[in-house]
């Protein structure tokens, strides 16, 4: 099987793609070409999954055995590897998780000494070396040594509290706080909690096959029952490795991305420099782009991931942005996408505003939107003239709105996005298009 890195590194199910004979594979291969760069040491991060200590060994190996030391960081916050990975210089970092994707699914995501996704080129050359067979064992004296970095979540504990201004407490407030059974269950009630708020914890049981399971970001609805029976401030929902969030008002609201990015734009007060623009995605809601335009920004779109989201940020120099999903990217804090810092900066310029998640998304008004993912077997079905040709026919139908259709870079689906000026007219086309599939 030919080896490919995806939009969010490479990413299947447990039993048939992500093997430890591949995770092995990839352990070598990465090593040769990291180390090449000059990068000796990785850090290996890991969700709750039960295959993940499977996984984890094998990349050890495979890494040892390429002549790269390793440090093992325990379950831990896919954010929380990329802060330690740059913060200890010259190393590289590996997450083993699937995101928000069932237990039945593993993944490997891999960041450079920055802290960011590495680069295209550097995965074509990883890939290049999987799949050529072209692996090699170092002799012996030049294998890598494994140890525990048992002070991981303390170090990113201490590191989310900083990213809070010192004259914002959070004593006083009520905060439900749903971990998705994932790599977050400990560190973040501890980073809520030590910054003084009430935490009414969901999803902090992980037993390797609940994560995301009715639970966290893609499954807010139990998180957003507990803030309206615990008369919460906030609710905030992380995905398996809380990369992602989506947060709760007091009333039940559920706040996506989009809603996430308005509120902190909103609450900057300065439109120079990093803070003039803001990136989106192709998926943003139309209502976002023009709400933001009328604060004062100017808005850029990425296609779909965290990763040219992030690309989009560097080359403008700007500071913000993120995806519906709830990947928010607040650059003058972390490298990568993360729930928890996200959540804080969104809560404490709420505070420091002085206003409730309603007011202060006032204006801006969302465009009517449907999504729709539709498994298949084969994702190329998109290619087919026949499907592009009625595809731009729906298009043509619409008077306001717009049509996205892709194959999803994670799984085998064909993901649907209409937005029109009524809902109804959204759902139909949005039902249109998934008859095709």
């Amino acid at each position: 099987m030919k080896v490919s890195f995806g939009t969010d590194g490479i990413r299947g199910p447990v039993d048939s793609i992500i093997t430890p004979d591949l995770c092995l594979r990839i352990g070598q291969a990465a090593g040769q070409v990291l180390k090449a760069e000059g990068w000796d040491t990785v850090l290996i991060g890991k969700d709750t999954r039960v295959s993940g200590y499977m996984l984890e060994s094998a990349l050890e190996a495979g890494f040892i055995a390429a002549g790269v030391n390793v440090r093992l960081l325990g379950p831990l916050p896919t954010p929380g590897v990329a802060y330690l990975t740059k913060s200890s210089r010259g190393q590289f970092g590996l997450v083993i998780s699937a995101s928000h994707n069932t237990y039945l699914d593993n993944g490997i995501k891999i960041f450079d000494a920055n802290g960011v996704k590495i680069s295209k080129e550097l995965q074509h050359k990883i890939e290049k070396v999987i799949n050529t067979n072209s692996l090699q064992i170092v002799s012996a004296d030049k294998l890598g040594k494994a140890r525990r970095f048992d002070e991981s979540g303390d170090r990113y504990v201490e590191f989310c509290k900083s990213t809070v201004p010192q004259n914002i407490s959070f004593k006083g407030l009520r905060i439900v706080l749903d971990c998705a059974n994932g790599a977050a269950y400990k560190v973040s009630p501890a980073i809520f909690e030590e910054l003084g708020a009430e935490v009414i914890t969901l999803g902090t049981s992980p037993n390797g096959y609940n994560i995301n399971e009715g639970c966290g970001s893609t499954n807010p609805e139990s998180a957003r029952k507990a803030v309206l029976e615990h008369r919460a401030d906030f609710g905030v929902t992380l995905d398996g490795d809380a990369d992602r969030v989506k947060l709760i008002d007091a009333s039940g609201n559920i706040l996506d991305g989009d809603d996430i990015l308005y509120i902190l734009a909103s609450g900057n007060t300065n439109r120079i420099g990093p803070w003039s623009g803001i990136v989106g995605t192709v998926l943003s809601n139309l209502g976002l782009e023009l709400g933001i335009k009328d604060l004062g920004y100017e808005f850029e779109r990425s296609d779909v991931g965290d990763t040219f989201v992030n690309e989009i940020l560097t080359k403008k120099g700007w500071y913000l942005g993120g995806e519906p999903s709830g990947h928010i990217i607040c650059r003058d804090l972390v490298s990568t996408g993360d729930g928890t810092v996200a959540a804080l900066k969104t809560i404490s310029t709420l505070l420091l505003l002085e206003k409730d998640a309603k007011e202060a998304l006032k204006g801006y008004n969302k465009v009517p939107q449907v999504e729709l993912s539709i498994e298949v077997a084969n994702k190329d079905v998109l290619n087919e003239a026949s499907i592009q040709t009625r595809i731009q026919e729906i298009r043509s139908d619409l008077t306001i709105g717009r049509i996205l259709v892709r194959p999803s870079g994670t799984e085998q689906k064909i993901r649907i996005m209409v937005e029109a000026e009524s809902e109804s007219t959204a759902k139909k086309c949005a039902q249109d298009l998934a008859s095709l599939f």
